[in-house]
């Protein structure tokens, strides 16, 4: 009995967190940074995990520890007689090299992090993201040119299993293992694509293309929503994504060809509802 509820209590863990693993989205409860789905997110958790977190965590520890002495050193009832100094050659050298030591340290590999996330090299394909108020468009110049909205779903259009307020009517759909330049643009007002387990955070505004990447290390649904404050309906903005492998994203290009279209194609509904 005491090994079947082991084992039961084993299973449950590893399909909580195996769900975690592939469905990137925001816990109750939850604490840090989402599981990274791709090599620069990666990075970006190694930075702070493994550097900038220690590095606070000391300084916090050492600021702490020296108000105390000298709230039990120096008080009132200890320390009747005040020292009368105003300087200390040594003390005033310390607290100025020691913080440029500790910034060199971290400039360093954030100089690093920032150019591999902002360099691409031989992209595989292109997505093209705009920004509207208050949903999000995008388009596969690689693919045919192919162009759908991506709506949240709201009320009773939530099917099971769908996440509130984070799942869309059109996901956009993503080989892995796969260089991806990313455009971004808006048609009105700032937006941000942000998606918290790539790594990606960028504004996209009109007028201006601005552009990142991704590469995808493994399949799932990951979710992200606007991170700009755009108006009165910003925070339903959502953006979901789903990872599937290269066969499985060949094989959704051809149905979303038929579904939305291409600009050789007759318009569809889409189309004809923006112009």
């Amino acid at each position: 009995m005491r090994g079947a509820m082991i084992f039961s209590v084993s299973m449950l863990l590893v399909a909580t967190l195996g769900s975690a693993a592939f469905a990137a989205q925001p816990q109750e409860w939850g604490l840090g940074l989402q599981p990274a789905a791709t090599p620069v997110m990666e990075d970006i958790r190694s930075f702070h995990d493994q550097l900038l977190l220690p590095i606070i965590t000391g300084i916090t520890i050492f600021v702490l520890a020296l108000m105390l002495y000298v709230i039990i050193r120096f008080n009132r009832k200890s320390n009747p007689t005040p020292s009368s100094f105003t300087h200390n050659t040594a003390v005033e050298i310390v607290w100025t090299v020691v913080p440029v030591i500790i910034l060199v340290i971290i400039a360093i590999p954030s100089f690093k992090l920032l150019y591999k996330a902002d360099s691409i090299a031989d992209a595989d394909m292109t997505l093209n993201v705009t920004g509207h108020q208050w949903y999000w468009s995008y388009e596969y110049p690689d693919h045919g040119g192919f162009e759908f909205a991506s709506y949240m779903l709201e009320g009773e259009e939530l099917p099971d299993g769908a996440v509130r307020q984070l799942s869309v009517d059109n996901k956009v759909v993503l080989p892995v293992d796969t260089n991806i330049r990313i455009l971004v643009t808006a048609s009105d007002v700032l937006h941000n694509w942000a998606m918290p387990a790539f790594g990606i955070k960028i504004d996209t505004v009109p007028g201006r293309l601005n552009e990142t990447w991704a590469r995808i290390t493994r399949e799932g649904t990951y979710y992200g929503q606007c991170s700009e404050l755009c108006g009165v309906r910003h925070a339903y903005m959502p953006i979901e994504v789903e990872a599937v492998s290269k066969e499985e994203f060949e094989a959704w290009v051809k149905q979303a060809q038929a579904k939305f279209g291409t600009p050789d194609s007759p318009p569809t509904k889409l189309a004809t509802a923006q112009e």
